[in-house]
């Protein structure tokens, strides 16, 4: 299993991004995805999960501003980030839920996770 994420980046607070993740080595059309993210000295946290049927979930701290989508036929995740806060600076991260096709209330399930990409919204 592989996973790689890009589209990180420095942006001032209410700019966007787009970050996308490619992964490979399971069946990526019938697994939930989901994006993770890790602030300084904090512990990681769930942000956006999407099941096979595209049904999505969202921490509260994003509803409204994050927007996740899949693209099944280039195995890709991508999460869309708007109106981005001080607060949403962190490494972002993304992994499947292999052999189980929808999210989890408690984040629980994920692995295989890829290297991150950096997101710093500056004040």
């Amino acid at each position: 299993v592989e996973v790689m994420e890009s589209g990180g980046g420095v942006v001032q607070a209410g700019g966007s991004l787009r970050l996308s993740c490619t992964a490979y080595g399971f069946a990526f059309d019938i697994a939930a995805m989901a994006w993770f993210r890790q602030a300084p000295g904090k512990e990681r946290e769930g942000v956006a999960c999407l099941s096979w049927t595209d049904a999505p979930s969202y921490v509260d701290a994003v509803k409204g501003r994050f927007t996740i989508s899949r693209d099944n036929d280039k195995n890709r995740l991508y999460l869309e980030m708007k109106s981005l806060k001080p607060e949403d600076t962190g490494i972002y991260y993304c992994a499947p839920r292999i052999e189980h096709r929808y999210c989890s209330n408690s984040w629980s399930g994920f692995s295989h996770w890829g290297q991150g990409t950096q997101v710093t919204v500056s004040s």
